[in-house]
């Protein structure tokens, strides 16, 4: 069954087949799941598109009032009253190049800061921030990438014009090869009702696993390559990243000296009448990151305050995973649900400061109340550390976006709710509230109330 309230998607979006609820990521063909489960129907093929063209901008605007903060340290938010906003423009343009070949390229115009520059909450709280921030435009080419995808058997569905898609029919069981620029969430970690910033809720812990420490440079891009084997109820998904030179880094280690390795297992089932999935994901990441413990030590002998960048020496393994489920309890009622963990002993390299994550979450439909294509939702998060990253903290260290100089430990504890109006379908205006209680996981800080907005145009 169709429902378009969630099929209205925002920002790089793909478009859903026909069964999905999902607002789509940018690589659709390569990541919707054909299908929800066994017994599913597939559709008429439609007539394949050579080209394409799309367009979408998107603003955030977010505020925070003056909050408690008796000290402030090197990457804290700042405790006084703080407005920001970002705002981007792109295209997605694509082309067929032969059967089941295509390319897709997205150019974008980038502007605009994250609250206190994107740092003093590891559950950020806007997924349209990136680590760096800019006055001006920052022209980027986001993504150009190849898809190739192989069918395995006769079935297939149809696809309908979208961004990063391009018109015409897919196999239902099928092998997808995807190469070039994209971010790796691109292809992994999907999930219908919280995934995409520009469409859904704006944190960064709710969009994704908090734990998975994914290779993403300051603008979210890297290079890889990944492969997807869809069969009947099942995917699996692999794929090898580059990692940024260093944290935070615009830059991407092409000597292939620090990468990452991702895999993916996603089953689809019907519970009640109602499409669902499960995913597991593995991830390592072989990166040249410091180790708390030698950074403290390092901080002892010389009096300096510890700092894990004057550790890093050669690449080390580090290595997590986490479960992602997504379900439709009603027609108009979706549940999403997300628990992950890394190994703690070093750094966090390009993510987010997030060890232990777990969030859950609701997506309503406005249907009851006559608003068909209105979503309101609601998540919660929270996020932990281990001793050693709290130790390191705590004696005045700094790491990829957090650092207040001092720590009293407790976890960060985030509510996130939006409510999403469609006047048009090319228009969506959102009214977004999160609340931050210990904020870089320190209760002698905070809470912090941010109160946004999103307007979110495409074509």
């Amino acid at each position: 069954m169709a429902i378009p309230w969630l099929a209205f998607g925002g920002g790089p979006a793909r478009a859903a087949p026909v069964t999905s609820l999902e607002p789509t990521p940018p690589l659709a063909p390569a990541s919707v799941t054909a299908g929800t489960g066994p017994g599913e129907a597939a559709t008429v093929a439609s007539e394949p598109e050579r080209f394409s063209l799309h367009g979408q901008s998107t603003f955030v605007g977010q505020y925070h009032p003056p909050f408690r903060s008796p000290y402030t340290g090197p990457l804290s938010l700042d405790p006084g009253s703080r407005a920001e906003e970002t705002l981007s423009f792109s295209l997605f343009a694509g082309v067929r190049v032969w059967s089941g070949a295509e390319i897709y390229a997205n150019p974008e115009l980038l502007q605009g800061f994250g609250l206190s520059n994107s740092t003093g909450i590891a559950g950020f709280t806007n997924g349209e921030a990136f680590k760096v921030g800019s006055k001006g435009f920052v022209a980027k080419l986001s993504r150009l990438f190849f898809r190739q995808t192989v069918a395995l058997g006769g079935t297939t569905e149809a696809i309908e014009a979208n961004q990063n898609q391009l018109a015409g029919s897919r196999p239902l069981d099928r092998i997808t090869l995807t190469v070039g620029k994209y971010a790796v969430v691109d292809i992994f970690d999907d999930n219908r009702y919280a995934h995409d910033s520009r469409a859904g809720f704006l944190n960064w812990t709710v969009n994704e696993l908090g734990a998975f420490d994914m290779a993403s440079p300051a603008f979210n891009y890297t290079y890889g390559a990944s492969i997807e084997w869809y069969q009947s109820w099942w995917t699996v998904r692999a794929g090898f990243f580059l990692e940024p030179s260093y944290p935070n880094s615009v830059d991407v280690d092409t000597s292939f000296r620090q990468h990452q390795p991702v895999a993916e297992l996603e089953e689809r089932h019907q519970w009640r009448g109602r499409p669902g999935k499960v995913k597991v994901l593995l991830f390592g990441k072989r990166v040249e990151a410091g180790r708390f413990s030698q950074a403290l030590a390092l901080s002892q002998a010389t009096g300096q305050p510890p700092s894990t960048a004057a550790v890093r020496h050669d690449p080390v393994w580090g290595y997590g995973g986490g479960l992602n489920l997504e379900q439709a309890l009603t027609a108009t009622l979706g549940l999403f649900a997300r628990v992950s963990l890394q190994a703690g002993d070093y750094e966090e390299f390009a993510f987010t400061q997030v060890q232990e994550s777990a969030s859950v979450g609701l997506a309503l439909a406005g249907a009851r109340w006559g608003r068909d294509d209105d979503v309101v939702g609601l998540g919660l998060i929270a996020n932990g550390i281990f001793s050693q990253e709290r130790a390191y903290l705590a004696a005045g260290g700094a790491g990829i976006i957090i650092g207040d100089g001092g720590l009293s430990y407790g976890p960060e504890e985030i509510a996130e709710i939006y409510y999403k109006v469609v006047p048009w379908p090319w228009a969506a205006l959102t009214a977004d509230y999160q609340f931050i209680n210990h904020p870089a996981y320190n209760r002698d800080r905070g809470p912090v109330s941010v109160l946004g907005g999103r307007i979110h145009l495409e074509f």
